[in-house]
């Protein structure tokens, strides 16, 4: 058996966890589960710790369960919001745990025969049958007000100075989340909630109604929320979440998002991210501080998280699509899909022209002026190609260049180019 709760804390993955829990799991194999917000048909890299977790769980010799919140889905947890969010019809939150497992499945092994497989779950299953009365007669009388109340995230959704406050459904959310620990504790012998650190107080519910009701024995385990250097929130782009799923964030924009993480950042994902072992970690740590112009650790974290989450194939094209960028010749730009070559140049001012200004050949004053003001006039534009400033798809072009179809990357864009660092993207329809 290996020992789990060693194995996070180095990775900086362990918050707090509940006295005893060390030697629970170190004496015959355990179950834990981890809950997972089902709102989205896609996990995004906020969920990752928390998959991460029951992954190492997994690899210590622990049975892990997943599980997906249809029912909480339904009412919406205060922990860290300052808003209700918004609730999901059954039948799309089912299609959102098909697509979550189908992620799931990259980290977790769900198919083994061994004792520890995983398991997906979802506490709609066991809740949609049970009536307010019940519920309230069983559960509710277990845990007092009082107790409800003390918990943080409920004093912060009351007290705060913006707060409207919170609806009855969503202060028995750490009721409805602890009941599903003691269903699993009952059904499934789990004795091991693990969470974010805004968890801890609906963890601890959980482990309350076991010790009430079960007179059994219950532990939590809590993990850091992630955060950047820069203050700036982990898991976001200007674009919104980074998602899991490559519809929703391509695996270039998955790629270039861990490639772009600061050097005090990088050292600490690359720990909780990766499955590397301590030593692998430390070596690249010592050389990274030696040359960390060299990126070595941001390069190795986005190799790994994306091959991880995606594939082999799909971190080579996404490499292949970062060094076009900086490449002095089009080859490599010339092999990227429209969906690809628009993202490498993400930002780029962009115009449109018509193929039929093709036709006749397009001088290069009206390229750079009047048809995408790129430049500000005709005069700048002529001072600038007099000057050899000017690039045509990484060529530089003289004043009496015409462009024409034969010029176009992948039959529908042009690359112009001032300088090294200006560029501008025409897309011709």
């Amino acid at each position: 058996m290996k020992n789990f709760i060693e194995e996070v804390t180095w990775r900086g993955m362990l918050h707090d966890v509940m006295p005893g829990t060390e030697e629970h799991l170190m004496e015959q194999m355990r179950v834990a589960y981890v809950g997972i917000d089902p709102t989205a048909d896609s996990l995004h890299i906020g969920h990752l710790v928390g998959v991460m977790l029951l992954k190492h769980f997994q690899l210590s010799g622990h049975k892990p369960l997943a599980l997906v919140g249809g029912a909480t889905g339904m009412i919406g947890d205060p922990s860290g919001k300052s808003n209700e969010r918004n609730l999901l019809d059954e039948a799309t939150l089912r299609h959102n745990q098909g697509a979550i497992k189908g992620q799931l499945a990259r980290f977790l092994d769900f198919t083994s025969a061994e004792a520890n497989a995983a398991e997906l779950v979802n506490n709609y299953d066991w809740m949609k049958e049970f009536s307010f009365l019940d519920f309230i007669r069983d559960v509710g009388k277990h845990i007092t007000v009082n107790y409800m109340m003390a918990k943080d995230s409920v004093k912060k959704r009351l007290t705060g100075e913006t707060s409207e406050g919170m609806s009855f459904t969503e202060f028995t959310y750490q009721l409805v989340q602890g009941y599903d620990f003691l269903h699993l504790y009952r059904a499934k012998k789990c004795t091991l909630q693990m969470g974010g650190s805004d968890q801890w107080g609906n963890i601890t519910t959980g482990t309350e109604l076991v010790r009430r009701i079960e007179g059994g024995k219950a532990y939590a385990l809590t993990c850091p929320l992630i955060t950047k250097a820069d203050g700036t929130k982990f898991g976001k782009s200007e674009g919104g979440n980074i998602w899991l799923d490559a519809e929703r964030t391509s695996p270039y924009k998955f790629y270039q998002y861990w490639l772009n993480t600061s050097d005090v950042d990088a050292e600490k994902y690359i720990k909780i991210f990766t499955f590397l072992d301590k030593e692998t970690i430390e070596k690249l740590i010592a050389e990274h501080s030696e040359t960390p112009h060299l990126r070595v650790l941001q390069k190795r974290l986005a190799e790994e998280i994306t091959v991880m989450v995606h594939s082999q194939a799909d971190l080579e094209n996404a490499i292949a699509a970062s060094n076009a960028f900086f490449s002095p010749s089009m080859d490599e730009l010339k092999k990227l899909d429209e969906k690809t070559f628009l993202e490498v140049f993400d930002g780029v001012p962009q115009a449109e022209i018509s193929k039929e200004e093709l036709s006749e050949g397009l001088d290069m004053i009206a390229a750079l002026s009047a048809k995408t003001n790129f430049l500000a006039s005709n005069s700048d534009a002529r001072r600038e190609l007099k000057q050899n400033a000017i690039s045509l798809n990484k060529e530089k072009v003289a004043e009496d260049y015409k462009i024409t179809s034969a010029d176009l990357i992948n039959n529908q864009f042009l690359l112009l180019q001032k300088g090294k660092k200006n560029y501008y993207v025409i897309k011709v329809r």
